[in-house]
């Protein structure tokens, strides 16, 4: 009986303890809300940049594609914006698996350096390990696309016999943001 009547009495004081400590709480004044800072950045801390389309993105991407098809050549273009994310890829009809990921690597790399990516792999020969830089591909085939001399794109293709097609088709991309 001892056993039943302590094991009674420490669960109403649990309880009470639970109950006061609730209603403790209840009662207390809510904290005052956190002050609400606000800013207006000044115009010397603001960029403005330039950015490609959708839709010009996608009708560099099928002038390139075109390009290519015109010389029975299967590939993969991509199209990234300034920042390297992809904004359009097409591939073509038989293009190789590993085209894909390649397209967008030149893209990528060519926009990252503002240079052709045939270019680029020149510059191999005096710094090899630029080819560690992570997303990065080294071969011709990309091309950047600027705006008041500024990069805003890239386009990469990857798919053809020689990187000097690939580039020439991703040069017809770019050309064709110009009409």
């Amino acid at each position: 009986m001892k056993k039943i009547l302590f094991g009674a009495t420490a669960a109403a004081v649990v309880a009470a303890g639970t109950f006061g400590a609730v209603s403790a709480n209840a009662s207390a004044p809510a904290a005052a809300p956190a002050a609400v800072v606000r800013a207006d950045a000044g115009n010397d801390n603001l960029q403005q940049s330039t950015h490609l389309t959708i839709e010009a993105a996608t009708k560099a991407a099928q002038a390139t594609l075109d390009a290519a098809e015109k010389e029975n050549q299967r590939v993969s273009v991509a199209v990234v914006d300034r920042n390297g994310n992809t904004l359009v890829t097409l591939r073509g009809d038989g293009a190789g698996p590993q085209s894909y990921e390649s397209a967008e690597r030149k893209a990528y790399t060519a926009v990252s350096w503002n240079a052709p990516t045939s270019v680029l792999a020149g510059r191999l020969a005096q710094a090899p390990n630029l080819k560690d830089i992570p997303g990065t591909l080294f071969l011709a085939g990309g091309a950047p696309v600027t705006a008041k001399g500024a990069p805003i794109a890239g386009i990469g293709v990857a798919g053809a016999p020689s990187g000097d097609l690939d580039e020439k088709f991703a040069q017809a991309g770019v050309a064709a943001l110009g009409n």
